[in-house]
């Protein structure tokens, strides 16, 4: 194969995975081992992220590169772009920190299957759970839970509720989700903090006093307004998200 032609195939693949590539995409592309081999070693143009993960030399390296990679290792014959939630969807801390939200650390990256997985990496935490499709966005090119369904997933483990508010209130500030979604993905928390058993309306309140925001009030307000009300099926807002 000319390596020209080589180089083209993991280019278009490198281009829409934000400069990233796998082996066994590459592979797939019909692109022979020693070929790839050789781009790593002879020819520097493949720089190794993670195990079976490579960045193409001369392409913008994307933020939470690391985290990319190890989304992309859950299924490396799968473009980033025909992943599904069977797949691996980032949650938990890691979800958040893609957002940009609260403030709780984000060392280990943090993924949510249907079913049960194992890996090898320390740095890598993976937590069964389903998802529903309206649980779920993509987030510059990555599949990320929404905002409403990462608040209940730290509470679920455990997280301090001051942190999980402040991804609450930072996510309802920025448009990134809907005060009465939250209020119904907290319910099944609410009697675990004593209060009445799928009280959501309650807990959501709660932990907006933790923080102390002047709009918290309007925020419940917003919460009361019948389902529907707001555009769920966009999630969040396009501009905010990216495609």
């Amino acid at each position: 194969m000319a390596q020209s032609t080589t180089l083209l195939r993991i280019a278009k693949l490198a281009e829409e995975q934000w400069g990233l590539v796998t082996r066994a995409q590459a592979e797939n592309e019909g692109v022979p081992r020693s070929t790839f081999e050789r781009l790593i070693t002879d020819e520097s143009m493949l720089e190794r992220v993670a195990r079976g993960v490579y960045h193409l030399v001369g392409a913008p390296l994307p933020d939470h590169v690391e985290l990319r990679a190890a989304w992309l290792q859950l299924a490396p014959d799968t473009p980033a772009w025909e992943r599904s939630l069977d797949q691996g969807v980032v949650s938990h801390r890691s979800a958040a920190a893609i957002y940009g939200l609260g403030h709780l650390p984000a060392d280990t990256h943090e993924f949510t299957l249907p079913s049960r997985r194992q890996t090898r990496r320390t740095d890598v935490r993976l937590h069964r759970l389903a998802l529903d499709a309206n649980e779920c966005i993509r987030v510059r090119g990555l599949l990320v839970t929404r905002p409403s369904r990462i608040a209940s997933d730290l509470l679920a483990d455990n997280e301090d509720p001051e942190a999980v508010a402040s991804v609450v209130a930072d996510a309802i500030r920025g448009v990134y989700d809907y005060p009465e979604t939250f209020a119904d993905s907290l319910a099944p928390h609410a009697a675990r903090f004593g209060l009445r058993r799928g009280d959501g309306l309650g807990l959501l309140r709660w932990l907006l006093d933790l923080t102390g925001d002047p709009a918290a009030g309007r925020w419940i307000e917003e919460a009361r307004q019948p389902p529907g009300e707001h555009d769920r099926s966009q999630g969040a807002s396009p501009s905010r998200t990216g495609a």
